[in-house]
C-alpha cells in the first residue's frame, strides 16, 4: 500500500491551494481517507476525513475554508484549500485506514503519505 501527497507549496494568506493524495495496494471504496497536517513544534492534528459513505468531519479552524473530496474510481482524494492563514502553515499527511466511520485519532490510521509542506506568508 503506498500514499502519495502531492501539490503544496507557498502561498500568501488569502489564497487557496488544492491537495491530492493517490492510493495504491487497497481498494480505496471500503477505506476512511484523511488529511492530518503537523506545525513545527505542534502534535498532528487531523485536518479533514472523509468516510467511504461520504462523510465528513473537519477541523473547527478550517471548517468552512477547507473541503475533502474523493474519486475512488481513481483512488484520489483532495483537500481544497482556501481563505489560508499564516496559521495553516505545516506538514500536511495524507492518511487511511480500514473503516466505515469517522476516525480522528493518528494512532488508528495504517497508512500514511510522506507529507507535502504548505507554506502560507503573511
Amino acid at each position: 500500500v503506498q500514499l502519495q501527497a502531492f501539490w503544496g507549496g507557498l502561498v500568501q494568506a488569502g489564497g487557496s491551494l488544492r491537495l491530492c493524495c493517490a492510493a495504491s495496494g487497497l481498494s480505496f471504496n471500503d477505506y476512511i481517507i484523511s488529511w492530518f497536517r503537523q506545525a513545527p513544534g505542534k502534535q498532528r492534528e487531523l485536518v479533514a476525513c472523509i468516510t467511504s459513505g461520504g462523510n465528513t468531519n473537519y477541523e473547527d479552524s478550517v471548517e468552512g475554508r477547507f473541503t475533502i473530496s474523493r474519486d475512488n474510481a481513481k483512488n484520489t482524494m483532495y483537500l481544497q484549500m482556501n481563505s489560508l492563514k499564516p496559521e495553516d502553515t505545516a506538514v500536511y499527511y495524507c492518511a487511511s485506514t480500514f473503516s466505515s466511520l469517522v476516525i480522528r485519532s493518528s494512532r488508528l490510521y495504517e497508512y500514511w503519505g510522506q507529507g507535502t509542506l504548505v507554506t502560507v506568508s503573511s
